[in-house]
């Protein structure tokens, strides 16, 4: 079984400074990690790998950094790797995030055909659960959003689990196809020191813009992205903490019910 994974580099923190002219984050000097959500998919394809005897790839959009997500990915078990990095995908939104991603995974499949894609539920740094789905509708192939159980699989099919909220639906589909998958899939392995010497010399492909099938420029980055953010702004803290102290438990209840009724919360 061939398995392919979407992963990302994300800032480590969610305090992360806005540019005031250009609304863009100001990453310089914040830590970044992998994107937890694809910690989860990358033990699902592990697992996977281990089962049927596959081999997991990564793949990752992003700047010459990002390779680092990718050397965390071969200390948990993946065999290849790939960066798709070129300053014509800077800006993307998330329907060109996508379409660049499914760009790189059609290179990768005339070279290794995969079964299936998994991509983490949504990044910590945009949460929008969308690149997974529409990487599966560029690539026009089945997908299953927020699968919180692989309950079956074999060589043709699988058989998963997806948490709907206020339903469990159990979903049936064969190959190629995509999954999301949600943190309840299964417990991330931690990075193997000895994995780590022995990938440290194991190559990391990169792919540019000339590497892919599509020569169209404006269906990347900044261009091929039909919404753009206008402006980005930390919310405004304007908490205000109130102390009752020495009351008797009736009085508190009187204030309380006073202040809620002021607010207009009861």
């Amino acid at each position: 079984m061939e398995i392919l994974v979407c992963i990302k580099q994300v800032p480590e923190t969610k305090d992360v400074d806005v540019d005031e002219e250009t609304g863009n984050l100001i990453r310089d000097g914040v830590d970044s990690i992998m994107n937890p959500y694809d910690l989860y998919a990358l033990e699902a394809a592990l697992r996977l790998k281990e089962e049927h005897d596959g081999k997991v790839t990564v793949i990752t959009m992003g700047p010459p950094q990002a390779k680092e997500v990718i050397r965390e990915a071969y200390m948990m078990g993946a065999d290849r790797g790939y960066l798709l990095s070129d300053m014509k995908f800077a800006g993307a939104d998330t329907l060109a995030t996508s379409y660049t991603l499914a760009q790189g995974l059609e290179v990768i499949g005339k070279k290794d055909a995969y079964d299936l894609v998994i991509c983490g539920m949504e990044s910590t740094d945009g949460d929008t659960a969308q690149v997974g789905p529409a990487i599966a509708e560029t690539l026009q192939i089945p997908h299953v959003a927020y699968v919180s159980s692989i309950l079956e699989s074999d060589q043709q099919k699988m058989v998963v689990e997806k948490d709907m909220a206020d339903t469990v639906e159990i979903v049936e589909f064969t190959y190629p196809s995509l999954i999301t998958v949600t943190k309840e899939v299964a417990q991330p392995r931690l990075p193997s020191f000895r994995l780590k010497l022995a990938t440290e010399d194991r190559e990391i492909t990169t792919l540019t813009f000339a590497d892919l099938p599509d020569d169209d420029e404006t269906n990347f980055g900044l261009k091929g992205s039909p919404t753009q953010v206008e402006e980005i702004f930390p919310p405004e803290k304007d908490v205000e903490q109130v102390i009752w102290e020495e009351q008797s438990g009736e009085e508190l209840a009187e204030l309380m019910y006073t202040e809620l009724k002021e607010l207009k919360l009861i």
